[in-house]
């Protein structure tokens, strides 16, 4: 045997011998990437126990499972190379098998601004949601903070069935009667060919392998959401007062899916969709989104996916939109079972004014709160000068400190965080720095804690800046920081990254839904990073002020709380039917909200229905319902198959004989999408089913605001109900010439439809556009 594998031994080294000699190498073993398999339930063999035993026997090796998904979907995640998951994917029980992806997150006043007011309205008609458990999908939850006090909260709801999951720095002691749940997913990150490593110590930074915020995102979101009141709130002194969330007595249940600079991963989203099903959550707020521009269709989108089985089960889902405007078709989280949320700004600012040398003073914001330049000039300059884009943006190790060192720094936009940008300038020797945004933000200005003098400006004023500081022959500048300013006009303006549409997958269903305040919220934040999240900054804060449609996604999951808790019975459907056909479109000075990077008229290709009103929302008089039945005649509207809608459904399905209209979902707007190639007058039709939840005995009349160029006829236009009749529905009917539909800069022309019984308008959005036809 010895002499046998001395042999073998010396063959082996003679073999690596004559690799070295002629250059070759080994081939590498392929790489093993993390697959999503969509498995059909029933389907498994009486044989076995259970699915895991099946898919461990039949599929996979137990070691290569990650999850197992049992309720929202059925399937599992498992590491493989690509042939074999393609092996796999050949058997007849598997649906569908997807790669994981990463995901990134989409990163006070505002329940004011929503229209909630104590002890009054719909605050004091739920108890401020106490009987109601908001699922947070996102960072972790940093416990101690006040704003997680369960100080005179009742006992947790007994439907609850979740756990408090404990790890590094998270014990059950950190669950309470308001954070009554707590679980964290890594298995999908851990093993994403694309990862970023383990848990601890991601590039050199504090990360908890626990529902412990290392971020600061999802206590942000989570307080956002459902904070409880906590006095003398403030960033450093910006925005002092008492901060709340939307929801203050609902419940937290928090699913750590994100981790700090490495994304959140399909896999680990899915398994917490099923876990949050399985626990008890009324509602689910996602703050994430694809971030790569690229619609995916829902039965290869792990969210749309996750998102149905959670709504077929009554859980309002609430989604960010994307920060990706206000470029057109933006807008990700499209599925029409979930609830897609823009951003708008409020009545609250933190302005600072550049003072120029040549006299010129202009406006911007910022949340610097170091000591101030206390009016003293500093010479000004401007990097992109020379044509180098890289200094132009300030990016690292750019600057040449001979040239910045004791001036204020002008620094284009984009490319880089915009704290991070301050960073290379203090770096350099810079005293102060100057953001300015650029075409594509056009005026669309947000808040940012600086650890230096610092100050965002707008694209017009600053390319004026920058020209004054390249042709001047000696250009200063100093920065004057005004503080807090609330009953800011016009508010809100829809925030220029919000995303914006047209729907990429389907333009018959309008998204985003609607807008809630995403710029500059105050809400509780981690001790663990300073308030840029930057590993530079040292300082501490218990609350951070932050922009996003991350931040309007929680604001809209705490409305869901209240309305759920007001109306236990409503659909998930008929929450987001009452926020969307009660939303504001004017602003508070009463005129047609503006988008803010043109300060232009906004569309509902912007917000969608508007902004949520929830002093209205409580009490919309109709809603526009939609049963699972409704959602799975829509896939079958755009050609899914009937093996496809199982991937999303979970249940063989089987499309009518007659195939549906996808305009005919009984959504609360309506975009009618017309030919490009049509010539002469076109008219599509579109049916819409109204249930009374106002006063039994009620009469609605129809009253139309056509969109230009277009004609619009309701049938009936009187809707009449009674406690017998709580149904009623309509016909829509949009024609349109194409020689006179002239569409505009967006592409398509809008109106409205309003109900009215006298007391209550119930509004639905319409839009007209033209496609080119497939």
């Amino acid at each position: 045997m010895a002499a046998c594998f001395a042999a073998s031994l010396s063959s082996s080294i003679f073999f690596s011998l004559l690799l070295l000699i002629h250059g070759s190498t080994v081939p590498a073993d392929p790489p093993l990437k993390t697959f999503i398999f969509r498995v059909d339930s029933f389907a498994k063999p009486s044989v076995f126990p259970t699915h895991f035993h099946w898919y461990t026997s039949e599929f996979a090796e137990s070691h290569k499972i990650l999850h197992v998904y049992d309720t929202v979907v059925h399937g599992f995640s498992a590491t493989f190379t690509q042939e074999q998951a393609d092996s796999v994917g050949k058997h007849p029980s598997v649906l569908a098998v997807f790669e994981d992806r990463r995901r990134q997150l989409h990163t006070t006043r505002s329940p004011q601004f929503l229209g909630l007011r104590n002890q009054r309205g719909l605050w004091s008609d739920s108890d401020y949601g106490s009987d109601v458990i908001i699922g947070v999908f996102d960072t972790g939850i940093s416990p101690e903070r006040r704003s997680f006090s369960d100080v005179n909260l009742g006992p947790i709801p007994r439907r609850w069935k979740g756990v408090c999951q404990t790890g590094t720095k998270f014990t059950a002691k950190n669950c309470n009667r308001k954070i009554v749940g707590a679980r964290f997913f890594s298995k999908g990150h851990e093993a994403g060919a694309n990862a970023a490593g383990p848990i601890i110590g991601i590039n050199d930074t504090v990360e908890y392998r626990s529902p412990r915020d290392a971020d600061g995102h999802g206590t942000h979101t989570a307080s956002t959401a459902a904070g409880r009141h906590a006095f003398q709130a403030s960033l450093e002194g910006y925005a002092s007062g008492i901060a709340k969330g939307v929801a203050p007595k609902a419940r937290l249940a928090v699913y750590k899916v994100c981790w700090k600079n490495s994304g959140c991963f399909d896999s680990d989203i899915l398994a917490a969709f099923d876990s949050a099903v399985n626990d008890g959550v009324d509602v689910i707020s996602i703050s994430i989104g694809g971030g790569d521009g690229v619609s995916t269709p829902y039965y290869l989108d792990p969210i749309a996916i996750g998102a149905y089985g959670a709504a077929s089960r009554g859980i309002f889902v609430s989604s960010s939109a994307g920060n990706d405007g206000p470029n057109g078709m933006s807008v990700t989280n499209l599925a029409p079972w979930i609830t897609t949320v823009g951003a708008g700004t409020i009545d609250r600012n933190f302005p600072a004014v550049v003072i120029m040398g040549n006299r010129r003073k202009i406006h911007g914001v910022s949340l610097y709160a170091g000591a101030p330049l206390n009016g003293t000039m500093y010479p000004l300059v401007y990097p992109g000068k020379s044509g180098e884009l890289s200094a132009s943006l300030c990016m690292e190790s750019s600057l040449d400190p001979k040239i910045v060192t004791g001036k204020i720094v002008i620094c284009d936009r984009g490319s880089s965080p915009r704290v991070a940008k301050g960073l290379v300038v203090k770096k350099a020797g810079g005293v102060g720095m100057i953001l300015a945004n650029g075409i594509s933000n056009g005026e669309g200005l947000v808040g940012d804690a600086h650890i230096l003098p610092a100050c965002a400006v707008g694209s017009v004023e600053g390319d004026a800046m920058k020209a004054y500081a390249s042709s001047s022959g000696n250009p200063t500048a100093t920065i004057a920081f005004r503080g807090t300013r609330i009953g800011i006009k016009p508010a809100p303006v829809v925030a220029s990254f919000s995303a914006r549409g047209p729907n990429g997958l389907n333009p018959e269903i309008l998204k985003p839904d609607m807008i809630a305040p995403g710029v500059n919220i105050l809400a509780a934040w981690t001790d663990v990073v300073g308030p840029t999240g930057l590993d530079f900054d040292t300082r501490k804060t218990e609350f951070n002020i932050l922009s996003g449609t991350s931040m309007a996604c929680p604001h809209i999951s705490g409305a869901a709380a209240l309305l759920k808790s007001a109306h236990p019975d409503w659909s998930p459907a008929a929450v987001r039917s009452a926020m969307m056909t009660t939303a504001r479109i004017t602003d508070n000075r009463r005129q047609p909200t503006t988008e803010e990077s043109t300060g232009k008229a906004s569309t509902p290709y912007d917000f969608g229905a508007g902004h949520v009103n929830l002093g209205l929302a409580m009490d919309p008089g109709l809603v526009y319902d939609i049963t699972n039945t409704d959602y799975v005649n829509f896939l079958c509207s755009i050609g899914y198959r009937s093996k496809m809608i199982q991937v999303i459904s979970r249940t063989p399905v089987k499309c009518p004989t007659r195939k549906p209209l996808p305009g005919n979902l009984n959504y609360p707007s309506i975009v009618a999408v017309f030919s490009s190639l049509s010539k002469g007058l076109s008219t599509k039709s579109f049916i819409r089913t109204a249930t009374n939840v106002g006063a039994a005995n009620s009469v609605y009349q129809a009253k139309i605001e056509a969109p230009k160029g277009a004609t619009v006829k309701v049938k009936p236009s009187k809707l009449v109900f009674s406690t017998a009749v709580k149904k009623q529905s309509f016909v829509v009917a949009i024609s349109a010439n194409n020689q006179n539909l002239t569409l505009g800069d967006v592409g398509a022309v809008f109106g409205s439809l309003l109900w009215s019984d006298g007391k209550h308008v119930v509004r639905t959005p319409l839009v007209v556009t033209k496609l080119e036809p497939l």
